[in-house]
């Protein structure tokens, strides 16, 4: 099938997260994608979470529509190939995508004396290079201090690994950058991209820095309440809770005609002498207005507040398990273009997402099961590099694939 990338082909050397979200990011958009792994598998292969016989769901859900070669790249012959698929000569070929150390065998100069125009992206944790992960970073950049209860003492993490996300995307986009710029120069180049960068970017991109400079403060927990707008939290009559919000005039307006409140809080604006449909007033009064709106949620079910809300387009959302989404959501289904039902070798069926673009003019790739690790290894090194049948088994009995 025709796609945006096909003709692309990147070799990745990766672990963890960053890196594999990217080159999923590219396979799903049509480029080839080598996974180059030790024999046996990498420092991720068994990440949790696993399938009752041991098998990562993790590895799988990052690797699904790329191939996988398995080398001993301790060995100097396994080097030798590895380097061959990377610099491999063609004018979509020579992309290397790692979050390894790029020392050693994987050191730019030894590669870009094979190929002098090759590209090399490689995500690192710190930017003068020290190990960092998205747990350790997001420490540094000052999020746990402002997430959760307003009772709590201590900071507290987010479970979802926002910026190895964050910088899987910057490293995705950096590939298709420095691709264009070879295309117009002829110039290959060596692009470093630290994960610690991509959060305290964030920071400067959403006014947290210049918060902290300008007005000489650090922002505090609010539990689920929503900086700055009124947001929050709401427990309903069958204990399910839901999160609405009030960001514009008509979603507020939408939310008062839902709960037959507008005269209630036309008095409110009274009595306090400020415009509730000002966002800056709404956060002022939000623990009023989270009082005042709490005995209607509690009186409703989750179903009777849904139609209710859903019915002037008010803006919120239940909150729910990863399972309760599977039985109730269609955004997770296949009613949901992005989603199909893949059978993963070694795991089972089960959906999956593709891309999440959608083009108007390019069709959705497939989505596509994730390799047996290094059950590509043969047909690669036959196609890229021209081995035999032998040549391979040879290398199989040394220990080198």
């Amino acid at each position: 099938m025709d796609s945006p990338l096909n003709g692309m082909t990147i070799i990745e050397v990766s672990a963890f997260i960053a890196a594999p979200y990217a080159g999923l990011a590219l396979a799903q958009m049509g480029a080839e994608v080598i996974r180059i792994d030790p024999i046996g598998g990498g420092l991720d292969y068994r990440r949790w979470p696993v399938t009752d016989e041991g098998k990562s769901l993790y590895w799988a859900g990052l690797n699904k529509g790329k191939k996988s070669v398995t080398l001993n790249v301790r060995d100097p012959k396994g080097q030798e190939l590895a380097h061959a698929l990377m610099t491999a000569s063609g004018e979509e070929k020579g992309i290397v995508l790692t979050n390894l150390p790029a020392k050693g065998w994987l050191d730019y100069a030894i590669l870009k004396a094979k190929r002098n125009d090759l590209i090399m992206v490689n995500i690192v944790g710190g930017r003068d290079g020290s190990v960092a992960l998205d747990y350790t970073v997001n420490a540094r950049a000052g999020f746990p201090m402002i997430t959760g209860p307003t009772i709590s003492d201590g900071p507290v993490n987010h479970v979802m690994p926002v910026w190895d996300v964050l910088t899987a995307m910057s490293a995705s986009n950096a590939i298709l950058v420095a691709d264009r710029h070879r295309r117009a120069t002829g110039e290959g180049q060596y692009v470093r991209i630290a994960l610690a960068d991509s959060a305290f970017a964030v920071l400067s991109h959403l006014g947290y820095v210049a918060e902290a400079q300008i007005n000489n403060t650090d922002r505090r927990a609010e539990g689920n309440h929503v900086f700055g707008q009124f947001g929050c939290d709401f427990l309903t009559l069958d204990d399910r809770h839901v999160m609405v919000t009030a960001f514009t005039v008509r979603h507020w307006l939408s939310l008062l005609e839902a709960t037959s409140m507008t005269e209630r809080f036309n008095e409110i604006a009274t009595l306090k002498k400020v415009d509730l449909r000002k966002e800056e007033n709404r956060y002022a009064l939000r623990h009023e207005i989270e009082a005042e709106l709490k005995p209607w949620f509690a009186a409703r079910t989750l179903e009777q507040v849904s139609q209710a809300l859903d019915k002037v387009g008010a803006c919120w959302g239940p909150y729910q398990t990863v399972r309760q989404a599977l039985e109730s959501d269609p955004d997770l289904s296949t009613e949901n273009p992005m989603f199909e039902e893949i059978n993963q070798p070694g795991i089972g069926k089960h959906i999956a997402a593709g891309s999440t673009i959608d083009f108007s003019s390019i069709p959705r790739i497939p989505v596509e099961a994730a390799p047996i690790l290094g059950s590509d290894t043969a047909s690669v090194l036959t196609e890229k590099l021209g081995l035999s049948k032998s040549d391979i088994d040879d290398l199989r009995n040394r220990g080198v694939v």
